[in-house]
């Protein structure tokens, strides 16, 4: 202490501790000793989630391929695929390095890659994992072969088509057609499969609407099929779907994999929407937040915002709490609103609340705490996060 005193009289900077930011959790912690705010996993709901949408594309004889932008987190991916999916989707070249370093052997780069930077990346995951991508354009699929020659790697190919997502993916069956014979002749690159994805209207809110709405895609998709065959063009695999249209998807004969995602956590976005009868998912992920401030007798501040979870699809639900509601997200706080004294919580009350986004909210945690019942399983890294390349 006296040195100290000395180094500051002299004008000295006396020698710093260094203090690590202590983890959230640790292994077999209680629930309620997880530091806030913290991104959690039930894992009892997130394992049923799993079985649900494993055990429905198989009972369609339809390959599941879950999408790793939803969670960015090798481990999840690994527990997908031991249940039986066949691999994985990414959406950024960049995005599935963790998970080719994980172990993850079957990879779909469900998006157009362009440029020489992202080219070459890919071309060094080809070399070590099954890798294909989506291609809409003659010259992507021209730079995309020159760079597999250069580096001496292959790549399978889906061109992707729109069935009404009014973003990327050819027009017409005749573009289609062209690109595809296209893919056939440049070397390294190999056509096996279309991409046929409506995000759009994964989340209709009616199960009608979302029925009418797959039913419109899988028949222009049934278009271009028809186009295929009588050019003489075998197309293997039709790719697509996703969480809201599952049912419809693998029931149409149509899609040989789904890309679902949000299944195995569900968010309030598509806890807004109409499941029906066929199938149902639980809420699998939460956001744990203290309460820090409580000002008025109806209003409770939490200690968690936008820098732990996203707000541009609404804000999140809170858990277990009847009369009490978030009414705004914050850089670093929430605020919510009771009906009444009696449901308001006390400073230093921990509370769950359901994202209203799963995907981004994932990308701004390093790790995701899994717990069983009331305690820590396990702590598993989200490596993925903030890859966008």
């Amino acid at each position: 202490m006296q040195e100290a005193q000395q180094a500051v009289l002299k004008n000295e900077s006396p020698q710093a501790e260094t203090i690590a930011v202590p983890l959230a959790a640790r292994l077999g912690d209680p629930l309620s000793a997880v530091d806030t705010p913290s991104l959690i996993l039930d894992l009892d709901a997130f394992e049923e989630n799993l079985r649900t949408m494993q055990v429905l594309a198989e009972r369609h004889g339809v390959a599941l391929r879950p999408h790793g932008k939803a969670h960015k987190c090798p481990e999840i991916a690994l527990r997908q695929i031991a249940l039986g999916a066949t691999g994985i989707c990414c959406q950024k070249v960049s995005e599935a390095v963790p998970f080719v370093a994980a172990g993850v052997r079957d990879i779909l780069i469900s998006n157009e890659v362009v440029g020489p930077a992202k080219l070459a990346l890919l071309a060094r995951l080809a070399k070590q994992a099954h890798m294909t991508v989506c291609v809409d354009h003659p010259r992507a699929a021209q730079a995309l072969s020159a760079t597999m020659v250069e580096y001496q790697a292959s790549i399978k190919v889906l061109v992707e088509l729109d069935v009404g997502q009014k973003r990327c993916g050819v027009q017409t069956p005749d573009e289609a057609i062209a690109l595809i014979q296209l893919v056939q002749k440049l070397p390294n690159i190999s056509f096996a499969g279309v991409q046929a994805y409506h995000g759009g209207l994964q989340h209709k809110r009616s199960l009608e609407q979302r029925q009418k709405a797959a039913e419109k895609a899988v028949r222009l998709v049934r278009q271009y099929l028809r186009a295929f065959a009588k050019a003489g063009i075998t197309c293997p695999v039709v790719s697509g779907g996703g969480t809201g249209s599952a049912v419809f998807d693998v029931a149409s004969q149509v899609y040989t994999e789904i890309q679902a995602g949000t299944y195995a956590f569900m968010d309030t976005d598509y806890a807004g929407i109409d499941w029906g009868e066929a199938v149902s998912f639980r809420h699998s992920l939460f956001l744990l937040g203290t309460v820090m401030s409580t000002p008025t007798p109806e209003r409770a501040v939490v200690d968690l915002g936008l820098k732990s979870t996203s707000a541009e699809s609404g804000v999140p639900l809170i858990m277990d709490h009847e009369g009490l509601r978030c009414v705004a997200v914050h850089d670093e706080h929430s605020i919510l609103q009771a009906d009444s004294r009696r449901n308001r919580p006390d400073v230093g009350a921990q509370l769950r609340l359901i994202p209203a986004h799963c995907d981004p909210t994932f990308n701004l945690h390093d790790s995701v705490v899994a717990v069983r019942g009331q305690y820590v399983e396990a702590i598993w890294p989200i490596s993925a996060r903030g890859l966008s390349r």
